[in-house]
């Protein structure tokens, strides 16, 4: 892992925490194994394993075209949900035809998934992105800005930390949402089989929505692949 992820994966205490760890703490005790987490910088993970030094990557990796050259890759284990977060009290219809309005403006993370799906999905709008994802969530909060895309989670911090400043527009779904996955080195298919065995499991019997919930603070966990 690399620790530095909360809610996801992160040091508290000194100690590993975060919903990848409780997962991988279900893991092991199904499997009957002692759980050993090493916190590594995020570059050496994938070479690590190729290298195997450990046997599983938890990290959320998405599993891209690359990352399949070079290692395997399970079912997906964690959602991400990009949503648009408007002002407590918005009026703008939760739409794409509303938001997408020369003079609609966004504020993003620069560089981040959100900001790059904004510019795909609302393409009239003026984007503007900011080097931190709380400066940007302030520029909608203060009028400066009408919107904002990012995960759902995230969103949820803010949430927590500035009550009554923003909330989720209403659209029936997320604008996407993608899938992290366990990475394991090549060619050993029967560790995927057994990682997906389990994750069916924790998906069907509501494990995964439990820590889900517990760990990112929101009302609902995205929707899971299917395939159980």
């Amino acid at each position: 892992m690399n620790l530095q992820f909360e809610p996801e994966m992160y040091l508290k205490n000194g100690e590993p925490a975060g919903y990848d760890v409780d997962l991988l703490n279900v893991l092991a005790k199904e499997l009957g194994l002692k759980l050993k987490i090493e916190n590594l910088d995020f570059n050496g993970l994938i070479p690590g394993l190729q290298s195997k030094k450990f046997d599983i990557v938890s990290v959320g990796l998405s599993p891209t075209p690359e990352r399949k050259q070079a290692i395997d890759f399970s079912r997906g284990y964690v959602p991400y949900a990009q949503v648009v977060a408007v002002r407590e009290g918005s009026t703008i219809p939760a739409t794409i035809d509303a938001f997408n309005q020369s003079g609609k403006k966004f504020a993003v993370l620069q560089g981040s998934t959100g900001e790059q799906l904004t510019k795909k999905t609302f393409p009239k709008a003026d984007v503007t992105g900011f080097s931190e994802q709380n400066a940007a969530l302030l520029q909608v909060a203060t009028k400066r800005a009408d919107a904002s895309v990012l995960e759902d989670y995230l969103l949820a911090q803010y949430q927590k930390s500035n009550p009554g400043q923003l909330m989720k527009a209403s659209f029936p779904k997320p604008l996407d949402v993608q899938y992290g996955s366990y990475g394991v080195t090549k060619g050993n298919s029967a560790l995927v089989k057994r990682l997906d065995q389990f994750l069916c499991k924790a998906q069907t019997d509501g494990t995964l929505e439990r820590l889900y919930k517990k760990n990112f603070g929101v009302k609902e966990m995205p929707q899971m692949p299917s395939g159980c």
